[in-house]
């Protein structure tokens, strides 16, 4: 054996043991890996974000299971041996903060009438939440009673959903046009209300009348000076549809420069649903937003059936060069339903800000698959079908968080209508298209 073989194996043992040493002065000093991990560190860490501290009667507790849910995001944690959590976010905005009740000692709640709670950013960009414990049994909601109450959102859902849809309907059934730009006429609408009615301080019974005469000199503006002009020059209407995709994504990076990428909220957004109907909650809100809908649609429907205007619009629809040659005045009914879409259009923007709730740059194209979805299994071209889809898609949509989570309630809508589709291609009250 070497002279350095054997070094090395008499210094093997010390330099083991001075290695040892080392990690044991290291433990000490920083007191090992878990003591000092701080609670998020798991998460992919943002500029914002929400913590706490859960105790019950002055102990801590570990593995409580936190989730944090909204904007289209959500995470878990558990707190730590020292009961803290920390959740981040993506952005500022509201979400819905959950503790997870079987993850309590037995016997052991949340305070209050549910685990979860409503909470939002102050002008920082961290926010501590306190949670309180207390003992008790959670009693659970019937599941008849969650649906009715869901049913109820779903209605008033589909009621706003149905402003915006009838007038897409009206636009197709006029001039054959998908037009891809409405959803911003909803975020127009919204501006204008947040614009008037939070910025200046105005009475919301005067904004909303002023959202609807808004709403219409913005169609008759866009027919004036971009659709009439099209028609004139007998575009296809494929390139007009995508002359109407280019209008949108021209308009809402418009409303991205004026008002940013944050979410802004109206006057009353966001108050308390202490209107009880049994197991139904809704707030003055949801009350005044479902009357304003059903009394607009109502006057929609007498102007369809007992105008001039609104006969001469159906005959249209049925079949326009028929309607041309019997005298029948073409662009200036177009002229109309382009004011009347877009003024539907405008209202049921604020409506879908309250509802959401918050007004936002892109809010608009967040709802046009919807629109789109309720027009065609209602029946292209029809008013009376984007009524009937849009209160399916509405109630379907709040309906199916019962059984999937929220941030997918959009997704069982549209597999509802692909399946409609495929045994119904011309939607409920859709005519079928004779080829050939």
């Amino acid at each position: 054996m070497s002279p350095t073989t054997t070094a090395v194996r008499r210094a093997t043992p010390w330099l083991a043991a001075l290695l040892g040493v080392l990690l044991a002065a290291a433990m000490v000093f920083l007191g090992g890996p878990a003591a000092h991990a701080a609670p998020g560190d798991d998460q992919d860490k943002t500029d914002f974000y929400f913590a706490g501290v859960i105790t019950f009667d002055d102990k801590p507790l570990e593995a409580v299971g936190v989730s944090i849910e909204g904007n289209g995001f959500e995470a878990d944690t558990s707190t730590d041996a020292e009961g803290k959590w920390r959740l981040y976010v993506p952005e500022k905005g509201e979400y819905t903060l959950t503790v997870d009740e079987s993850t309590l000692p037995e016997g052991v709640i949340v305070e209050g009438e549910s685990a979860s709670q409503d909470v939002e950013f102050g002008l920082t960009n961290t926010k501590i939440v306190n949670l309180f414990l207390g003992e008790g049994v959670r009693e659970t909601v019937p599941l008849w009673a969650q649906l009715l109450d869901r049913l109820m959102n779903g209605l008033n859902f589909g009621l706003l959903l149905a402003l915006a849809s009838v007038g897409v309907s009206l636009i197709y059934g006029t001039t054959g046009l998908s037009n891809f730009a409405h959803g911003e006429m909803l975020t127009f609408g919204a501006i204008v209300a947040l614009v008037f009615g939070s910025i200046l301080g105005w009475p919301m019974w005067i904004v909303l009348p002023l959202v609807i005469v808004m709403g219409g000199l913005l169609g008759l503006t866009l027919d004036a000076g971009l659709w009439k002009p099209l028609r004139r020059r007998g575009l296809g209407l494929v390139q007009v549809m995508i002359v109407s995709i280019g209008l949108s994504l021209t308009i809402r990076y418009v409303y991205l420069f004026f008002i940013g990428g944050g979410t802004y909220q109206l006057p009353g957004a966001g108050a308390p649903r202490d209107i009880r109907l049994g197991p139904i909650a809704l707030s003055w809100i949801d009350v005044v937003s479902m009357l304003t809908s059903i009394v607009l649609l109502v006057a929609v429907a007498y102007w369809l059936l007992r105008t001039r205007v609104g006969k001469a619009t159906r005959a249209i629809s049925d079949n326009p060069g028929l309607a041309a040659a019997s005298g029948i005045n073409v662009d200036r009914v177009i002229r109309i339903v382009w004011i009347l879409a877009a003024a539907l259009a405008a209202i049921a923007g604020v409506l879908w800000a309250y509802f959401r709730p918050g007004v936002k740059w892109d809010m608009g194209g967040q709802v046009l698959l919807l629109i789109f979805a309720a027009v065609t299994l209602g029946g292209l071209g029809t008013a009376f079908g984007a009524l009937i889809g849009s209160l399916i898609v509405g109630i379907l949509v709040e309906v199916s968080t019962l059984w999937i989570p929220p941030d997918m309630k959009y997704v069982g809508a549209l597999a509802v209508l692909i399946i409609i589709l495929l045994v119904r291609p011309q939607g409920i009250l859709g005519r079928k298209e004779r080829l050939g």
